[in-house]
């Protein structure tokens, strides 16, 4: 009788620490699924970015254009150029877009000379965003690209630091040659053949880029004729950046 209860009180044990596991399990697999869920691209999404911001007339432009289309877009902000252009940075985030970070000086020479300066340049930039809009953001964009500069090392320690590096697959060489003409600029922004999804094209805003306000609505019709979905980059967008070196 004491053998059969022991038998007893050992398969409810087994039952339950059996049932334990099987909760803790589902538990950490609804987890893991939610968060690959929301870090997904979806299939047809585009994403217009523009580099250099704010940029006076010409970004008051470009907003003008997104607003007119009901498109969010992403201006990755120049730290150094915020000053005496408050309203146009306070605009963007009124109007819904969001913001990234582009270095503070966009001199490559500084930019580059070692890690501690690039990082500490994106933070002043995002410093300077927060003491405008009260917004922080960690999504940056490396000036002219991540490669060659970045390596897995760097990569780690912009991490440690909550950044998210964002390069692009169809690039405007109208931070090149901003002279060129809207319809080249077309061209080149509709020029993606080799990806399907994400697409996250390549612009800038600056004062001198008044072409590209003229190429942007024909790039947008362009897209919405093949049924893409407008999005902007935020944290919760899955990181894109170009190969990294060893």
């Amino acid at each position: 009788m004491l053998k059969n209860k022991k038998l007893i009180f050992v398969g409810i044990l087994i039952a339950v620490i059996g049932l334990i596991v099987f909760n803790i399990t589902t538990e950490t697999k609804a987890k893991a699924t939610s968060e690959k869920i929301g870090l997904a691209w979806g299939d047809k999404e585009v994403y217009l970015t523009f580099d250099d911001a704010p940029g006076d007339k010409v970004t008051e432009e470009i907003l003008k254009v997104l607003k007119s289309n009901g498109i969010k877009g992403t201006f990755f902000i120049v730290g150094s150029r915020i000053k005496g252009r408050e309203k146009i940075l306070k605009q963007i985030n009124k109007e819904g877009h969001s913001m990234g970070l582009h270095s503070y000086t966009h001199k490559f020479k500084s930019i580059y000379s070692n890690p501690k300066v690039f990082i500490d340049e994106m933070l002043k930039t995002s410093d300077e965003i927060y003491a405008n809009i009260g917004i922080r953001t960690y999504i940056l964009r490396f000036p002219g690209g991540s490669k060659p500069f970045m390596n897995k090392a760097f990569l780690e320690k912009l991490h440690s630091n909550k950044f998210k590096i964002y390069d692009w697959n169809v690039a405007v060489s109208d931070g090149i040659n901003a002279k060129l003409s809207p319809d080249r600029f077309y061209r080149e922004a509709i020029n993606s053949k080799k990806f399907k999804s994400p697409l996250i094209i390549l612009m800038h805003c600056s004062g001198e880029n008044g072409n590209t306000v003229k190429a942007l609505p024909k790039i947008i019709d362009h897209y919405k004729n093949l049924g893409y979905d407008f999005r902007a980059l935020t944290m919760d967008s899955p990181e894109y950046y170009f190969r990294v070196k060893k």
